[in-house]
């Protein structure tokens, strides 16, 4: 028995259900894990992205949301040549990432804590489009009310 892992596949969306998020996202994953990212869900309609963006400064961070497309961007101001550096060992590189939101998903809040990047969402449905319950009377008990048009005389 073949057992496939379709992680990747919804890996980069929000508020999705993972059928949609396979369908949706899996031709538009990118090769790039930089920087690298945690999706969370911090309650029944809330989530949280987090990314890793050690060095970088609130200023050189860009987040923005556009129709269902949420793109977190960073790019290092110039570094003064007053020092030598030796060996480079952390990745400063400029960066865009992609996330896609579903509807009625919206930004809340974001906060930089520890190097990380930490963006909340919610998931917020007007009452037009949710579910509604309708109640079941008896069908002898209730009158029969006319809608339109008017009644014949025998």
């Amino acid at each position: 028995m073949r057992h496939f892992d379709l992680t990747p596949l919804y890996r980069s969306t929000v508020g999705f259900d993972r059928l949609f998020s396979m369908l949706d996202s899996g031709t538009e994953q990118q090769g790039s894990a930089y920087p690298p990212y945690n999706i969370e869900r911090t309650g029944e309609s809330a989530y949280r992205i987090s990314m890793a963006v050690a060095g970088f400064k609130e200023d050189e961070l860009t987040i923005e949301a556009k129709e269902h497309v949420l793109t977190v961007s960073g790019e290092k101001s110039p570094e003064s040549d007053e020092k030598e550096v030796l060996y480079r060992g952390i990745a400063s590189r400029a960066f865009e990432r992609r996330f896609q939101i579903a509807e009625y998903v919206k930004v809340i809040g974001a906060s930089m804590e520890h190097g990380l990047l930490h963006i909340d969402l919610i998931r917020e449905i007007p009452e037009a489009k949710k579910p509604r319950k309708i109640n079941i009377t008896a069908g002898d008990k209730k009158e029969h009310k006319q809608i339109e048009g008017e009644t014949v005389a025998h």
